[in-house]
């Protein structure tokens, strides 16, 4: 047998340094699967408000800020894409104007969102034409529906969302990066009823449980992979006696379709800080965590035998 290399890494949040990092380890880490496991998109737009003397102020990371050229100003652009956000040139006119008009933002940051995944999916298709890479890109919770048109239009990378598909060598994975409801109502927080029947749609196909591959945005529940920061009705961090209280918060219908299951291997992010390995039975669940915000692209390296031969975080 064969074997599959596999890399996998989520959540990077419309980091464009960590998506190219994404793309390459292809050929970094010599793997001949890409699985990005969800939430590809920013969350804001940074207004690059030009002046009269046709310089540029910012506002970005707590700081004000004036780009005086256009060589630092497409700097200063290339810096803020790196960790996830949009910087858009215009006037002080259009900026009151979005400021006042949600419905006009709100369509505005659908088709900032849509072209920046064109854009990826472009440049994926560039750096992976002649490779024997097999890449998988899901959106997870987080992302806008939007984006699903410009992930289904490319012939090279794949999203996988509800659908089984074979790997190499007999592996199947099966892949959702929709999540059990969370406080912050995203686009694809779904109840967990209905997140286990999109489960059970895709595993009912599966030949061989023992040699498949759950690909989920969400983590199973109460794994140590899901400790995130509890947050009180106001969404404010809960702090008791000067320390974050951390508690579980992943999805009860993924854990019980591991445990009903046992697949081979579990994929899983959506929780930043829980980064590292759990295991289920004979499942190995992995959560590479994330720190997109720094342009770190946090991913596994996972190497398939019949078993789970070996496994390797990344970082970088």
């Amino acid at each position: 047998m064969v074997g599959v290399r596999l890399f996998f890494a989520t959540d990077v949040h419309g980091s464009e340094s960590c998506f190219k990092k994404f793309i390459y380890a292809a050929k970094a880490y010599k793997c001949g699967v890409l699985i990005m496991g969800g939430d590809l998109t920013g969350k804001k737009i940074v207004p690059l408000v030009e002046q009269p003397d046709g310089s540029h102020t910012f506002e970005w990371l707590g700081r004000r800020g004036t780009a005086k050229s256009r060589e630092v100003l497409e700097r200063l652009k290339a810096d803020i894409q790196s960790v996830g956000s949009y910087p858009l040139e215009m006037s002080e006119s259009e900026r009151s104007e979005l400021s006042s008009d949600s419905s006009k933002f709100d369509a505005l940051f659908g088709r900032i969102v849509l072209e920046s995944i064109r854009s990826w999916v472009s440049y994926a298709e560039g750096r992976l034409k002649d490779a024997k890479v097999s890449c998988f890109i899901q959106p997870g919770n987080d992302d806008m529906f939007v984006i699903d048109e410009a992930l289904s239009s490319s012939e090279l990378i794949v999203n996988p969302e509800g659908k089984l598909y074979e790997l190499t060598d007999g592996y199947e994975m099966i892949s959702t990066g929709y999540s059990n409801i969370t406080p912050w109502n995203c686009p694809r927080d779904v109840k967990e009823e209905e997140l286990a029947s999109r489960i059970e749609a895709m595993a009912c196909q599966i030949r061989d449980p023992s040699r498949s591959v759950f690909n989920f945005h969400c983590p199973p529940y109460n794994s140590e992979l899901d400790l995130a920061p509890q947050v009180d009705e106001h969404f404010n961090v809960v702090i008791k006696r000067g320390q974050v209280q951390m508690g579980p918060v992943g999805s009860t219908a993924v854990r019980e379709a591991i445990q009903t299951r046992s697949p081979l291997l579990g994929l899983h992010g959506h929780i930043h800080e829980s980064r590292g390995v759990f295991n289920m039975g004979r499942t190995t669940c992995v959560n590479p965590g994330s720190e997109y915000s720094e342009g770190v692209l946090r991913g596994v390296i996972v190497n398939l035998e019949g078993k789970v031969k070996s496994y390797q975080f990344t970082s970088g």
